[in-house]
């Protein structure tokens, strides 16, 4: 075994432990008197992992560990070495079992667990969510923001949300629509938080403990259907097909501490649109969090797009937008969360 992949068993094994550690104390696992088999009681979030999505030949999109050696093929590993785990990243959220992919992990270290690692640079990446239970937005929560548009600050956060069929993955084309249907296409970088507890009428000293981890997300619009349609049409101009691409990483929260002072920029084409920070929210994540949950619960595997700063097309004199149009291509950055990149089509 090569040094690469000797520091990835050593690394991941030191992880699992963690991770198991790391469990919140009302999480446990007991042993059935009856059966002896193991009973989950209590829900337990991933910590310690990078995780992604990987498209397999068959259509399938499971879940991948990168590694430093490379990405472990969780689907893979699972069968080869006959391990129950969570395959899909909605599946570990939603079922709570981050010990049967730390236990994975830590098998594979065991010596035939390389002929499961995989370059990143060979993948297809796949939706890191297929089927979240809620797609939760907050509209205008940068201060830069709210500015460049010319509106106050809003006293609570304003709140509309996507739908499964906007999901969509790194490298992923988006396709424009027929011009009758809209031609105002705009970019939106947000910070993704990704639920990993219930959480319903949650404190924001608590809030933060309810997150499994975060994600770079777009929140793509239509402005001409969003806001130039009588009464405005925010539901149709955020929920077009693939206008949620999010990647390439879930990163736990452990990993990427405290989310309300990352860098958040995105390029088109190259050049720099948006470069802020998200110490300018409006509205932090424990408040969204909070907030969100006094009106209805949210649950493991739940996402929340957190809102855009300020440089979006919209924000722009009108003489000086110029809409994305078919061959641009959009990257959007994240501190700690990496590069989502697509292009439109």
């Amino acid at each position: 075994m090569d040094n690469s992949r000797r520091d990835f068993f050593q690394k991941s094994t030191v992880a699992a432990a963690a991770g198991m550690m790391g469990l919140s104390s009302n999480t446990t696992m007991a042993e059935s008197q009856e059966s002896g088999h193991q009973k989950q009681e209590a829900h337990q979030m991933v910590k310690g992992l990078t995780l992604l999505s990987m498209l397999q030949k068959d259509g399938a999109e499971t879940l991948g560990v990168k590694t430093p050696a490379g990405i472990l093929d969780v689907r893979a590993a699972a069968r080869g070495l006959k391990k129950s785990a969570p395959l899909t990243l909605d599946e570990l959220l939603q079922g709570g079992n981050a010990a049967g992919l730390y236990n994975l992990i830590a098998t594979a270290q065991q010596g035939s667990g390389p002929r499961f690692l995989v370059n990143e640079s060979a993948i297809t990446y796949g939706r890191l969510f297929q089927k979240p239970g809620k797609i939760v937005c907050i509209g205008l929560n940068y201060r830069n923001h709210a500015r460049e548009i010319g509106m106050q600050p809003p006293r609570v956060p304003p709140l509309f949300n996507k739908y499964n069929n906007t999901l969509a993955a790194q490298h992923c084309t988006i396709q424009v629509p027929p011009k009758e249907i809209s031609y105002k296409l705009d970019y939106e970088t947000e910070l993704l938080v990704v639920m990993g507890q219930s959480a319903r009428n949650v404190s924001e000293d608590q809030a933060l403990a309810c997150v499994a981890g975060y994600c770079t997300g777009q929140d793509f619009s239509a402005r001409d259907l969003q806001l130039e349609l009588p009464n405005g049409q925010w539901m149709i101009g955020k929920t077009l097909d693939h206008f949620a691409p999010i990647g390439p990483y879930f990163v736990s929260a452990d990993l990427v501490g405290n989310p309300n002072a990352l860098k958040i920029e995105t390029r088109v084409n190259g050049e720099l649109r948006q470069s802020s920070n998200t110490s300018d929210f409006i509205f932090n994540t424990q408040q969204i969090i909070a907030y969100i949950s006094r009106h209805f619960p949210l649950e493991p595997g739940d996402i929340i797009f957190t809102g855009t700063p300020e440089g979006v097309i919209q924000g722009k004199p009108v003489d000086q937008r110029v809409w994305l149009k078919a061959g641009d291509r959009v990257e959007s950055s994240i501190e700690k969360l990496g590069t989502l990149q697509f292009s439109l089509v």
